[in-house]
């Protein structure tokens, strides 16, 4: 292949030819760039000024298209980095009719960014809403919590919540379904000890509802439990025609685990066996079951001893 060789003078003049051709090339992209260009960007809605006396729900998406002017320079640099990321639109237009107009809010809009930037529309330019009857409502709060203990550590009391009641305002049409609302998930790992703190609600999955407070107190009584064996006397229940039960054994053995600050409180006063004689009369069952209709919450029963009994009817 052959190779071509350039004199001295010729290489130079080459040179000189690619750098007049840079020149040229940056001169006419610098011209280019300093000139106007109007390009789109979107950015996010956020609602200032709500009217306090109504429920309104946006009938499009909190996302719009605006129509910005800026060198080639931010077109080239800052295409999509409005700043700040989002735009506050006032909603007091809202308290005399149901829907607002950027149009009227743009000298307001454009003094929210930071750069040398222009807007000079918004698409859609109307946003309209849907207006209902704003409502106050009371509902117990639900703690969602994934605990881990250590071993033999546990929940040995009820949970305190403070407050044990929100307050969420909103269309009634909405607040109709809420009856409880939950927290964020408590998760904590190694717990040994009494738990005392503070989380937040969990966010509104409804866009027009409300909540106060956004976070609650809890604390989580934790103690280290042991086992215990009690001997609890059995019941008859559903004896409809009063017969004359014999149960074998009368008294039932309990083995369950119990917190160490309750030990000597829990004896057989907070516990009731019973046997269902329905049993026997509906089902046909030689032996009864035992089951517990009342029991400790914060107990831990590990095992019945018998689980089911024998029984004899007198005539």
């Amino acid at each position: 292949m052959p190779i071509i060789k350039l004199t001295k003078i010729e290489r130079k003049r080459f040179l000189t030819l690619v750098v007049c051709l840079l020149l040229a090339l940056g001169g006419w992209l610098f011209l280019a760039l300093n000139n106007k260009y109007v390009y789109t960007a979107k950015t996010v809605l956020i609602y200032t000024n709500v009217p306090q006396k109504k429920a309104f729900h946006p009938l499009q998406s909190d996302t719009v298209d605006l129509q910005v002017e800026g060198t080639g320079w931010q077109l080239l640099f800052a295409r999509l980095r409005i700043n700040p990321q989002s735009i506050s639109i006032s909603l007091d237009k809202l308290n005399n009719r149901n829907f607002v107009l950027f149009s009227e809010q743009l000298f307001n809009i454009n003094r929210q960014l930071e750069t040398s930037q222009k807007i000079i529309s918004v698409k859609p330019d109307t946003l309209y809403f849907d207006f209902s009857k704003r409502t106050v409502k009371k509902v117990p709060v639900k703690l969602v919590s994934k605990l881990e203990f250590r071993e033999q550590f546990g929940i040995s009391d009820d949970t305190e919540l403070n407050p044990a009641y929100v307050t969420v305002s909103g269309p009634e049409k909405d607040l109709e379904e809420i009856n409880s609302w939950k927290t964020d998930t408590l998760k904590l790992k190694g717990v040994q000890n009494s738990v005392s703190t503070r989380v937040p609600m969990k966010q509104s999955s409804y866009k027009n509802v409300s909540i106060f407070p956004g976070s609650v107190e809890v604390k989580i009584p934790v103690d280290e439990f042991t086992e215990k064996t009690i001997e609890v006397p059995v019941k008859v229940i559903n004896n409809k025609q009063y017969l004359n039960i014999k149960l074998f054994p009368k008294k039932i053995k309990l083995t369950f685990l119990v917190a160490l600050s309750s030990y000597q409180q829990v004896n057989e006063d907070f516990i009731d066996a019973v046997v269902d004689l329905e049993e026997w009369r509906l089902e046909g069952h030689h032996k009864l079951r035992v089951k517990l209709s009342r029991f400790p919450d914060y107990c831990k029963m590990i095992k019945i001893e018998p689980a089911k009994l024998d029984f004899i009817i007198e005539k």
